[in-house]
């Protein structure tokens, strides 16, 4: 019997500390209708003040299908579940509802089939597309062992697609697509000075046609700009974003710093791309959410005259939406005021 009792405070005691995580946004509204443009982030916006906790209240229904993805015109209700808060889909097959306790509320289903391609995404897609197409993050040894341009077509700079280079270096059989890329600065740790990855940008695509010992012929498939003799090639990696993934805090304690700004600046705001100095051997993932704080001033005491370090405010957020092994690439989703490279982040 006590243990009984035991583990049935345990359980209310989890289920109070969820509630008190976990706050409604003031003015949610019951029932919201998806449109066509909406992310995964303004609809959590819609019903927390803490977007990231959206897995904790999000309620798959199996009637469902593809019940972990959302649609437009999908009707979400904000309902109790086994005397739980949560938001659910209204049944899209014309099956029956979710099935809910007695007293709980019930939906009524919405007939219509949709394709997976069509579900929102979690981000506005169009900000970070072009930079999960456009540019890695590799090491020196990489980029030093990589192909390099040795000359182009009739000794002439490569214009467009069509054309052809000469590139050399080791090449395998089983590669056949290569990314053209020029290597840029280095990320380095501002506490540990460890170098994290260089910056590769791609400048172009294209197919090896023909290799006669470690000379390589290339017909190019696209560029997005010249490609200059140096240039080194790597094998082609395919990075799709898709709508599947939801953001959500690290399970544990994490503490980093913005390396840098996309576009060299040293002040950023919302929907900007930055660097951090985590990654996957930190246990990074995509989605990850990050508080972004800024370091408290130092001003006098007017009574004792000391030097007093005010506490960190913190001042925004990112998601982390690409990792490497030892950095990642976050965009800002918000700010509350100019945000800075080398301001912290930690988990929320």
């Amino acid at each position: 019997m006590k243990k009984w009792f035991l583990g049935l405070g345990i359980a209310l005691l989890a289920q109070f500390a969820l509630a008190d995580q976990i706050e409604l946004k003031d003015g949610h509204p019951d029932v919201y209708y998806v449109k066509k443009g909406d992310t995964l982030w303004d609809i959590s916006n819609v019903f927390l003040s803490d977007p990231w906790l959206w897995p904790d209240i999000w309620h798959v229904n199996p009637q469902v299908e593809n019940p972990h993805l959302i649609y437009p015109e999908d009707k979400l209700t904000l309902v109790m579940v086994n005397g739980q808060r949560k938001v659910t889909v209204a049944d899209r097959t014309g099956g029956n509802t979710v099935k809910m306790s007695p007293g709980d509320q019930k939906l009524s289903p919405k007939v219509r089939i949709t394709a997976i391609d069509s579900a929102i995404p979690a981000i506005p897609l169009e900000k970070i597309n072009a930079h999960l197409t456009k540019s890695r993050v590799t090491t020196k040894a990489l980029i030093e062992a990589a192909p390099y341009v040795l000359a182009g077509d009739s000794k002439r700079l490569l214009t467009g697609p069509g054309d052809k280079l000469y590139a050399r270096g080791e090449f395998s059989e089983d590669e056949r697509i290569f990314g053209v890329f020029r290597p840029g600065r280095a990320f380095v740790d501002p506490e540990t000075k460890e170098v994290l990855g260089i910056d590769a940008k791609e400048v172009g695509e294209g197919r090896v046609i023909a290799v006669d010992d470690d000379v390589a012929t290339v017909l190019i498939n696209r560029v997005n700009e010249e490609v200059r003799i140096g240039d080194r090639l790597l094998p082609s990696v395919e990075k799709k974003v898709t709508a599947r993934f939801l953001p959500h805090a690290p399970a544990d304690d994490v503490e980093g710093v913005v390396l840098s700004v996309e576009g060299g600046v040293s002040q950023f705001g919302p929907w900007d791309i930055v660097a951090v100095n985590l990654g996957e051997r930190e246990e990074i993932e995509v989605g990850h959410i990050f508080a972004i704080s800024q370091l408290g001033e130092v001003v006098k005491d007017p009574v004792t005259g000391q030097i007093i370090q005010l506490p960190d405010t913190r001042a925004g957020l990112l998601m982390i939406f690409r990792t490497f092994e030892k950095m990642s690439f976050g965009l800002v989703l918000q700010a509350d005021r100019a945000l800075h490279v080398n301001d912290k982040i930690h988990t929320p």
